[in-house]
Order: C-alpha cells, then sequence, then structure tokens
C-alpha cells in the first residue's frame, strides 16, 4: 500500500482535471489515433485485441502529447527565449516538431547512437540536434549544463506534470474508443506514459487492469517497485532504445505505485518477433519500445485470456536496417530461412545435382558457396552451405530427409544467438 505521504504528493502534484483540461488544449494540435481492433491478434492470444496506433502520430509517436502541452503552458518570456530537451529520439522529435509549429527555437541532445530517422526528422524541424553521451543519461546531463548556461526552459521527457498530464489524455482516448476494455498495456520507460494513461483510466473506470511493459534489459520501474523506491540500473543496450531510461520519474513513480496493476518484463528476441508479427499481421511499422506491449500478450508474460486488451503501440520510429535485420531473424527463427551445410564429392555437375534435388523438393536456393580450404571436407570432397527460403520446419526435414536419402552429408547451420 502506497504510504499517506506519497499519495498526498500525487494528489497535489496531478489530477484528472490536469489531463481533462491537456486534452481541451490538445484538441486542435494533436491526432486522436486509431484504436483498431485485429481480429489475428485476437485469435493469436487468446484474446478480444486492440491495438492504439500512436505510430501514427505526426512524428510518429506518443511523446507528441507531452510536449505540445508542456510547450503550450509555458509563459510567453520563456518562449521567447527556446526551449531545450533531452531524449532517446521520440521525445526530442516531438519537442522539435511542436516548437517550430509555435516559433519556439529548441535545443535537442541525444546519444550519440540514436537513431538516424530521429535526428534528421528533429533537424528537419529546425532544432539544433546536439548528439552527445553514449546514453540517455549522459544526454539528459548535457541537456541539464545547457539549461543553466543558456537559461533555456527545459522540458523533461516524463518527470514533468505537463508532460505527464499531456500522455495521460491517450487513456481519456482509449475510454472512448473502446468502452469496454478490461485491460490496458502500455510500454515503460521513465513512467510518464504510463503514468498519465493509469490516472486518466483508473480515475474513470477503475476496474480496468493497467499493466507496464519493459524491456528486460533496463527494466528500473520493474526494480524500483520491487525495491520500494527509485533506483538506477546500470546502462545496458536493447533493442527497445526508446524505453532504456536507467531511472525512472519521481512523480511517475508515485502515480505508478498508487494506479498500476503490474510491471511485466520482456527479452529481446520476443521483442524483435512482436516487431515482425505487427509488421506481417498488422501492415504496421513499430519501434522496440513500443512492441512490448504484444511481445508481453504474445508470450503470456500477463493473464488476460478472454479479456478485452488494448495494446499501446507507443511508437514507430525505427531504422530500416534494424527492421531488415529483425526480418531475417524471424524468418530463421519461424523456419522460413535455413543455412545448409552439404559434404559432396568435388567432381564436375555434383553441385548441379545437389540444386536440382534441393529444387525437387520446392525449397528455393537464395545463396549458395562452396569451400575446400577452410572447410572440414576430406581431400576429393567439398563442403557447399546453402540458404535456402521454406514454407517452414516441415519443408527443412523434407530437404534434409531427401538429400540425406541421395547419401549427402547433411549439418543444419545454427544461427548466430
Amino acid at each position: 500500500m502506497t504510504p499517506p505521504s506519497a499519495l498526498d504528493k500525487v494528489r497535489g502534484v496531478l489530477s484528472l482535471a490536469d489531463v481533462e483540461a491537456a486534452r481541451q488544449r490538445l484538441s486542435t494540435v494533436i491526432y486522436a489515433s486509431p484504436c483498431a481492433y485485429s481480429e489475428t491478434l485476437s485469435r493469436l492470444t487468446g484474446t478480444r485485441c486492440f491495438v492504439k496506433l500512436e505510430n501514427l502520430q505526426m512524428t510518429g509517436s506518443f511523446k507528441e502529447r507531452g510536449a505540445a502541452n508542456k510547450l503550450l503552458t509555458l509563459p510567453a518570456a520563456e518562449r521567447s527565449r527556446g526551449v531545450v530537451a533531452a531524449s532517446a529520439g521520440n521525445h526530442g522529435l516531438a519537442v522539435a516538431f511542436h516548437s517550430e509549429r509555435l516559433g519556439i527555437p529548441s535545443v535537442i541532445v541525444m546519444p550519440e547512437w540514436a537513431p538516424l530517422i530521429k535526428v534528421t526528422s528533429a533537424r528537419y524541424h529546425k532544432a539544433e540536434v546536439v548528439l552527445a553521451g553514449a546514453n540517455y543519461d549522459e544526454a539528459y546531463a548535457i541537456a541539464r549544463r545547457l539549461e543553466a548556461e543558456r537559461r533555456l526552459p527545459f522540458v523533461h521527457p516524463f518527470d514533468d506534470p505537463e508532460v505527464i498530464a499531456g500522455q495521460g489524455t491517450l487513456g481519456l482516448e482509449l475510454l472512448e474508443q473502446c468502452p469496454d476494455m478490461d485491460a490496458v498495456v502500455v510500454p515503460v520507460g521513465g513512467g510518464g506514459l504510463i503514468a498519465g494513461v493509469a490516472l486518466a483510466v483508473k480515475s474513470k473506470r477503475p476496474k480496468v487492469l493497467v499493466i507496464g511493459v519493459q524491456a528486460g534489459e533496463v527494466a528500473a520501474m520493474k526494480a524500483s517497485l520491487t525495491a520500494g523506491s527509485r533506483v538506477t540500473l546500470p546502462a545496458a543496450a536493447t533493442i527497445a532504445d526508446g524505453i532504456a531510461v536507467r531511472e525512472v520519474g519521481e512523480r511517475p513513480f508515485e502515480l505508478v505505485k498508487k494506479y498500476v496493476d503490474a510491471v511485466v518484463t520482456v527479452d529481446e528476441e520476443e521483442i524483435a518477433n512482436a516487431i515482425l508479427l505487427l509488421l506481417e499481421i498488422e501492415k504496421t511499422v513499430v519501434e522496440g519500445a513500443g512492441a512490448t506491449t504484444l511481445a508481453a500478450l504474445v508470450n503470456k508474460k500477463v493473464a488476460l485470456e478472454g479479456k478485452t486488451v488494448v495494446l499501446v503501440l507507443s511508437g514507430g520510429n525505427i531504422d530500416v536496417n534494424v527492421i531488415s535485420r529483425i526480418i531475417e531473424r524471424g524468418l530463421v527463427k519461424d523456419g522460413r530461412l535455413v543455412r545448409l551445410s552439404v559434404l559432396l564429392q568435388d567432381r564436375p555437375g555434383a553441385l548441379a545435382r545437389l540444386a536440382a534435388l534441393v529444387a525437387e523438393s520446392r525449397a528455393n536456393v537464395l545463396h549458395i558457396s562452396h569451400d575446400r580450404a577452410f572447410s572440414h571436407a576430406r581431400i576429393g570432397e567439398t563442403e557447399v552451405e546453402m540458404t535456402l527460403e521454406t514454407s517452414g520446419r516441415g519443408q527443412i526435414e523434407a530437404v534434409k530427409q531427401r538429400l540425406g536419402e541421395a547419401g549427402y552429408r547433411v549439418r543444419e547451420v545454427d544461427p548466430l544467438p
């Protein structure tokens, strides 16, 4: 149970009225994103599944809500000086976009590894982008230094009442778009989004479950809830870079303790697979952070079978190179791509006969190579590696069986972990 002093603090900082005021303020500047029903995801997860498509916001993420609300509440004198923000990408992009619309100069500090799409987009919106620091926390420290040096208002990505209230408008939309929802699943980084959504939803519909999801590599909120106070985790790499926050915000933490029912984690492979599922099933591009919610539901991290569930897909800003790698790894995992090593006699026509056997099995050869010098083949033999496109595990086994019956020694090459 949250101590009364902490609850008093939460009530004093933020209320449902603040979220409702933010929604009125943002009514003409923020897109009410669709909350679409997915028949396929419903069957896959055993739920009645809806997806809240925040990746369709103008800058590709929910961060616009909080950023715009903060900027609109700044006094005119502070607006004229400009603002500074630290971001793993999406928050900075949102601040840059809405600052440009409001005629406010902006400085955005991003980690050196921030996705290129987020960096170039922020610059497109006339922001001064400073790439500094190995992670968000280092970028944050540099942004705070610029705040003092240049006397610029700091727009915090999650630990700010106006930002949290802006994110909470998503919760108000869900109550209207899916009034019979039993649960909403929300990505968690610093905690601003889930804090605002939980405040809005629980204030109006207390029985709705609010579930948070974090990347297992950087699960600061879950660790803090377990410890009973905010903790700082060591830096770690994750495909869910948008929620790789080492320490959650003070205000979000108090709201999460009061309103959120559970916080769970998902691993990197589960996130990558969820990105691929959304691409294939929903035809929608979602970044790692946004895909954590589907990863949690698909992998039964929460018991929601038979319930009406909304998954918040928080953003879609992912590099195409990352998507390419995820697709390839996903195809390997599903058995639709396989690499086979085959030993055969080093004679004219041997390779053609091997390819013919593969063709008879109706597998498609994408790449083939053979090696005499650096293989385990004996003199007079050669090792051939073939990358095949197949329909799944059944066809892979059929190809291996056919080659084995033809006298070939076949080994399936394990993918890199």
